[in-house]
């Protein structure tokens, strides 16, 4: 180590990135060295840090010092770091005359360097004008100085941000929306990220308010903390709307922290009011709404009140529509009974029809008489290379669409491909539009208010639409009950399938799923069937059972691509995360021939079972694909030097980076949300007492009908009692009434069960409550005869006496 006083440094290329960690920024990295002012003489070496910004092949200096890591001995662990300029007249010159600059050729970058010395970069970002004696023109001359400025410019603020300690993803979405002028909007008003970045939540925004000096109870403060608590109570319950009394509360607690200033209470109302006025927030009948869900409830319905209005079907006679459905059973081999026979019809004559009903039912057999009469009776071509094929089949996932194409033999393809969606932030402002003349979705329940605001908006005028899936199945994860509401509506033509035909003499399962579905507790639930068993265990023996029940399996010649383990949470012994580290050593253990990359404390290996957690289009694999790692290439073996892993999805093989790993977990225990649309050989349920917030009717009945073949349940009985006991509310939408008033269909009168006679309860009635509404209509003082009290007080006072 040399003895002198400035920093310790490296400059070099950044050859492999082995971990980041996206809350903190701390990366692990190696570089090839280029240059030192310390004593090391190996060609690379690994540096740790925290780093806003990083990418493989590209030069840094870092400074800071060598340690001594006490397994991975010595490391250069560094304090700050920058872009590597470069240094020297040789390296300057090459740097002047290269492609950055056109028309500046070697001549004139070497008077560049003979004029302005081996700091000429940093004197052209003081001065601009230091160029002026070469006499290259005003264009040439800005050219330069805008390249020089640019790169200066966004590694600055980029270094800035990750200093206010945003991530590199974060920094690049805040640089991207603000530009130039990224650390003075951060300085105006931080909590503007928590509403205009997405990623950024009111917690992150506060502590860099608080680090800027912004007082507790500014308006910036408040109005920050409201935009992200619709948010947040939005995406985390499905509501598409909060009550505003809930917002009000949620939003004095997470303020008075650090907050104590006696008007609190008013200030909140005050900067809601402002809110509301320039449109960031939408209040409506004591019902509060984020804008985007606000607008898509209402884009849906005028959509489809466009979509029957423009629809110009044809009556067909009775008789020939019985003549070809007579020949589509000869073609299908099958025998449709009246309800089938009419869901087709109900299909063939409406532009949006719905099909609704539990395993079993015969959707798909009322999909493939749908198609195939559609063709018979429009003369539509079923093959998909012609010109003329006007059918479009889609559903959210990509196994459902790929159970979808199966049993239709037509394509069908994922909701977001269908559309060109990517998946990203970006989506929120596509336009699409569908060229289609018969439109099927399969899958309904999973699609949530944002897609199919998406996906209807598309749809051109004379198209039909068919929706199709199960009511009863759990809601999509994002906010919304679309096919819920469009069901009660009343307002589309709707078939409700009961009738079970798809069932085996010695198959139980799709019988047990539906008495489920009626809440009906018998014994026979836990009594052991040849195609399902129940172990009763606690949760701590889950893991020990779970294995065994495994292991068994295998013996019995069940692939682990066949076996899906799905749970309601993720933490705990019984818990997704514990489950797959058990079952990966069961499976897939670690031996000395088997090689293993790590992404945190998650361990991969050759043969493991994967989850793919976002859509990416342009390798047609998208959120909730399972498949298998079939290659790990070590950074030390291939000419990249970035450890990658290959993943088969049921034939399409994905490589990703190390980057990319964040968008993988192990998948031999999924969350039952994730299953949806899929189908196993055989499903292992655990469920425990330990997860009684989430024990719902339709979280059990949703796991049981996505086991084919056998079904094997562990766990508390009164776990899975409490699940078939507990119903689900519905959540807290207004599709249903936006449909109704768009369709002009009156609403069912409220009807008040406590009075004696039979007229419609009177709802104007003024209780003296304060309300949100009453303020925002300026129809009251909210602080008339309440002083020294608070309206959260108030609200207390109305829930004890509720």
């Amino acid at each position: 180590m040399t003895e002198t006083d400035e920093k310790q440094y490296f400059v070099g290329t950044v050859k492999a990135i082995f971990f980041e960690n996206p809350e903190n920024l701390y990366k692990i990295f190696s570089i090839k060295v280029k240059k030192t002012n310390t004593d090391w003489d190996a060609s690379d070496i690994v540096v740790t840090g925290s780093f806003g910004e990083i990418s493989e092949e590209e030069e840094y200096r870092f400074e800071g010092e060598l340690v001594d890591h006490p397994k991975y001995g010595q490391q250069f662990k560094a304090e700050t770091y920058h872009h590597s300029r470069p240094s020297g007249r040789k390296e300057l010159i090459s740097f002047f005359s290269g492609e950055e600059f056109p028309g500046i050729g070697k001549k004139t970058a070497e008077k560049i360097v003979d004029k302005l010395g081996d700091n000429a970069i940093e004197k052209i970002i003081r001065d601009p004008n230091a160029l002026d004696f070469l006499k290259l023109g005003e264009e040439k001359t800005n050219l330069v100085v805008e390249q020089i400025s640019n790169n200066n410019e966004a590694e600055q603020t980029l270094f800035e941000l990750s200093n206010f300690g945003f991530g590199n993803v974060l920094s690049a979405r805040i640089y991207q929306q603000y530009g130039a002028n990224t650390i003075d909007k951060i300085n105006e008003d931080p909590y503007k990220l928590v509403l205009e970045v997405k990623g950024i939540g009111f917690k992150r925004a506060d502590e860099l308010a608080r680090r800027l000096g912004i007082a507790e109870d500014d308006p910036r403060r408040i109005k920050g903390a409201l935009i992200q608590i619709v948010d947040d109570l939005v995406n985390s319950s499905g509501d598409t709307f909060i009550p505003q009394e809930v917002m009000l509360k949620r939003a004095y607690s997470t303020l008075q922290s650090r907050n104590t200033k006696p008007d609190l209470d008013q200030k909140i109302v005050d900067c809601l009011k402002e809110l509301v006025n320039d449109g960031s927030i939408i209040v409506e009948d004591k019902k509060v709404y984020e804008k985007t869900i606000f607008d898509a409830e209402w884009s849906i319905a005028q959509s489809l009140k466009m979509i029957t209005d423009t629809y110009k079907g044809e009556e067909w006679s009775d008789k020939e529509y019985k003549t070809e459905l007579a020949k589509v059973e000869r073609d299908f081999k099958v025998k449709y009974d009246d309800s089938q026979e009419n869901a087709i019809r109900q299909a063939l004559s409406h532009s949006v029809f719905l099909l609704t009903g539990g395993p079993g039912t015969g959707k798909t057999t009322i999909i493939n008489g749908i198609v195939a009469m559609y063709s018979k009776l429009n003369d539509a071509t079923l093959d998909p290379e012609s010109e003329d094929y006007a059918i479009a089949l889609a559903a959210p996932t990509g196994r459902a669409a790929k159970h979808m194409g199966e049993t239709t033999g037509l394509p069908a393809m994922t909701i977001h491909r269908l559309l060109g969606l990517t998946g990203t932030a970006d989506d929120e402002y596509a336009e699409p539009t569908l060229d289609c003349k018969l439109l099927i979705i399969d899958e309904m329940s999973m699609v949530d208010t944002r897609l199919f605001k998406t996906l209807i908006t598309a749809v051109q005028p004379g198209t039909q639409v068919i929706l199709v899936g199960d009511k009863d199945q759990l809601p999509s994860v994002g906010p919304g009950q679309i096919f819920s509401d469009m069901i009660q509506s009343d307002v589309f033509a709707t078939t409700i399938l009961t009738e079970i035909h798809r069932m085996d003499e010695d198959s139980t399962i799709i019988q047990l799923a539906h008495d489920i579905n009626r809440g009906i507790i018998t014994d026979d639930v836990f009594q052991n069937r040849s195609d399902r068993s129940f172990f009763s265990t606690g949760s701590n023996n889950v893991p020990d059972a779970v294995s065994q029940i495994v292991s068994k399996s295998a013996e019995r010649g069940f692939d682990i691509a066949d076996v899906q383990i799905l749970a309601p949470m993720y933490r705990g012994k019984a818990g997704i995360d514990n489950l797959n580290v058990t079952i990966q050593n069961v499976v897939n253990p670690m031996n000395e021939k088997r090689k293993e990359v790590s992404m945190g404390n998650v361990h991969y290996r050759i043969n493991d079972k994967v989850v793919y957690l976002v859509n990416t289009p342009e390798d047609n694999v998208f959120n909730g694909e399972i498949g298998k790692i079939v290659g790990i290439d070590l950074a030390k073996t291939n000419t990249d030097h970035v450890d990658k892993i290959i993943i088969d999805f049921e034939g399409n093989q994905v490589t990703l980076d190390r980057k990319d790993w964040s968008n993988i977990t192990l998948a031999y225990c999924t969350s039952i949300h994730k299953a949806q649309g899929s189908e196993f050989e055989m499903v292992i349920l655990p469920l425990v007492n330990e997860e009684s917030r989430m024990l719902r009717r339709n979280l059990l009945y949703t796991a049981i009908t996505r086991s084919k073949k056998i079904l094997i349940m562990v766990g508390n009985k009164s776990a899975f009692e409490r699940a078939i006991q507990d119903q689900s509310s519905a959540r807290n939408t207004t599709l249903k009434e936006r449909l109704l008033e768009i369709f002009k269909v009156a609403a069912e009168p409220v009807v008040n069960e406590d009075s004696d006679s039979d007229e419609v309860e009177d709802q104007s009635e003024d209780d003296g409550q304060l309300t949100l509404d009453k303020v925002m209509s300026n129809a009251i003082d909210p602080m008339i005869g309440m002083s020294g009290v608070t309206p959260f007080d108030f609200m207390k006072d109305t829930n004890k006496t509720a």
